[in-house]
């Protein structure tokens, strides 16, 4: 047997070096392109759209990292982009059915190809395949003043049926709109929630006057709420709104005051605020 003194180092070595080794598996380093995941309520469900945010680190991006020569880009960095659809929207004009899908893009200098594709794993030109496209559609880019560090995906302008998708990297922004058909399933709705015996008059009457629909009828619900909550300031507020749309600038204003007598008693600034900012109009 080998005296102590000389296996000592041997066994340093191979103690340094399971360390080592151990120490380099356990380190956990920062992304270069950290993943995002945004979901965004819309319509009757919401949009959800996973990638992943590249940087410029001083690079040029346009024409060059992202270049400008009919090649798809994964649309982000690492795994393929995707988003997923709630329900039935439009995309870019175009009839898409709920489900999650691929987001790819082609740019060009003043003009974008977006396509959603039916393929969730396509990160480079390569594996793209035409065959599997589900909509595409051509967006103009915006030159944006400012320069937008990593690369985002965001969404803007979000209304009851519609909002903007923006793609925004270094200084350019590329908006698709996302529109859903609600109309016909909320009307129904209503329609179906009169028959029973909890009517919910307040949101009928809120719907039907922030869409344009009949006033009348909106008018009629909302005295109807109105005499099951008559403390209910926000409920006046409504009314004297629908009561203005419709050209009733008296009843408009009497309500109105009506409204900010109950919105002081419950000590709510913003109502009284509100109402008198309609008043102004009147």
């Amino acid at each position: 047997m080998k005296p102590l003194r000389y296996c000592m180092p041997a066994m340093c070595s191979l103690l340094m070096l399971t360390a080592s080794s151990s120490f380099a598996q356990g380190i956990k380093m920062p992304a270069p392109s950290p993943a995002q995941t945004i979901k965004q309520d819309f319509a009757l469900s919401a949009v959800e759209v996973s990638y992943s945010r590249p940087a410029m680190k001083g690079r040029t991006i346009m024409g060059d990292l992202v270049p400008f020569n009919n090649k798809v880009w994964r649309t982000g960095a690492n795994s393929a982009t995707t988003i997923t659809f709630g329900e039935d929207i439009n995309f870019g004009g175009k009839p898409v059915k709920a489900g999650k899908y691929g987001l790819l893009t082609i740019p060009g200098r003043s003009e974008w190809t977006v396509i959603l594709t039916k393929s969730l794993d396509v990160t480079s030109p390569a594996a793209y395949k035409p065959e599997n496209d589900v909509v595409r559609v051509s967006v103009n880019s915006v030159d944006m003043p400012i320069e937008v560090e990593s690369f985002m995906i965001n969404f803007d302008k979000v209304m009851p049926s519609s909002m903007t998708m923006m793609l925004l990297w270094d200084k350019t922004m590329v908006p698709v709109e996302i529109t859903a058909n609600i109309d016909g399933k909320i009307t129904a709705d209503i329609d179906a929630a009169m028959k029973s015996d909890k009517k919910p008059y307040f949101q009928a009457a809120a719907y039907y006057f922030e869409t344009g629909k009949d006033l009348k009828k909106a008018l009629g619900w909302v005295d109807a709420a109105v005499k099951e909550n008559p403390k209910a300031f926000y409920m006046y507020h409504l009314k004297a709104k629908i009561q203005a749309k419709a050209g009733d600038k008296a009843g408009a204003k009497a309500t109105a005051l009506k409204s900010i007598e109950l919105a002081k008693e419950a000590q709510n600034d913003d109502y009284v605020a509100l109402n008198n900012k309609l008043l102004a109009t009147l």
